[in-house]
């Protein structure tokens, strides 16, 4: 399975009709097809669910659910029965780009034609595409230098690279971010050692946040959005003893830092992501099922209390 020829499929309708999306396409010096999907293009939901679908190689349904009585906010939904390959392998913002004046966290497709992230290594993803296709999460649209490099990394010519970009502080940016629940919980489960192979398939959604221009304040309500919002179901073949003694450490409340709006947290260790603990980074509310005994099992919960504290609070609160 190609998941960059799926990727570039699920790109195709905003680079056909990019003012359909509220998108600008160009191309740097050496031929990189630039999609600017929210840097100063306005982008758009539409925008958004392009580039989710694109990180996820196409290989999950996503769509945004409309505010309701019970649902103060919109969310994002995701559902794949491919999630090991569509989250893991591809969805991940896994690639840190960055040079002496340009930084994008790089994910979708690409990840797999580089294919030297260590979670690539050990899950058994790399591939040899003929054009590759990412999304970046930047300010910026990258520079001609930067579109080499990645390129390069990718083993294909420059004129072979597709990137859709958008800042976190824009309708698409935020809606590709909030479109990673399920990504979330199963790289948590990596992380504390759960077997991924076990997953058959998995659903999430989480809130989309207000709109906003300000992009500490967008970091801090994507993030909360998730880990406070975002309410994911999985589909295992394991055992219920399993899931009885691994399920409680997925959800974002084990970790000593949960309980406050992220931008809170992320001020208090001086604005260092790594500082912060990494067993944060996961949905607030994970339900298992073990598909060989039929039990569910649920751990976590939604926290709307501190979602409605960060949502409500002005960029200037810090």
């Amino acid at each position: 399975m190609n998941l960059n020829s799926r990727g570039l499929l699920c790109g195709r309708p905003l680079l056909d009709d990019p003012e359909r999306f509220g998108a600008v396409v160009s191309r740097s010096s050496d031929g990189t097809v630039l999609a600017d999907c929210g840097v100063v293009a306005p982008g758009g939901e539409a925008a958004g669910l392009v580039l989710a679908n694109v990180c996820l190689a196409g290989l999950a349904e996503v769509r945004v659910v409309p505010a309701s009585t019970s649902q103060p906010w919109p969310r994002v939904e995701v559902a794949s029965e491919q999630p090991l390959l569509a989250c893991m392998g591809s969805q991940y913002a896994g690639w840190q780009i960055a040079s002496d004046d340009y930084f994008a966290m790089g994910s979708g497709p690409m990840r797999a034609a580089y294919g030297e992230e260590e979670l690539l290594k050990q899950i058994g993803i790399r591939e040899e595409p003929e054009a590759v296709v990412g999304v970046l999460e930047s300010a910026a649209l990258p520079p001609d230098d930067v579109c080499r490099e990645v390129a390069e990394k990718c083993r294909v010519a420059p004129s072979d690279l597709t990137l859709l970009v958008a800042r976190t502080a824009s309708p698409a940016g935020a809606c590709q971010v909030v479109a990673r629940s399920l990504e979330t919980a199963l790289h948590k489960m990596h992380e504390i050692g759960m077997d991924l192979e076990s997953v058959l398939s998995g659903s999430g959604s989480a809130p989309m946040p207000p709109a906003t221009e300000n992009d500490m304040q967008a970091l801090g309500w994507t993030n909360d959005a998730v880990l406070y919002g975002a309410d994911v179901c999985l589909w295992l073949d394991t055992e219920d003893e399993v899931i009885r003694d691994q399920g409680a450490g997925i959800p974002s409340s084990c970790s000593a830092d949960h309980g406050r709006p992220f931008i809170d947290i992320f001020h208090q260790y001086d604005c260092d992501f790594y500082k912060i603990d990494p067993l944060l980074f996961s949905p607030a509310r994970i339900s298992l099922i073990s598909t060989r005994s039929g039990n569910r099992f649920v751990f976590g919960e939604l926290a709307t209390e501190i979602l409605a504290t960060s949502f409500s609070m002005s960029p200037d609160s810090n």
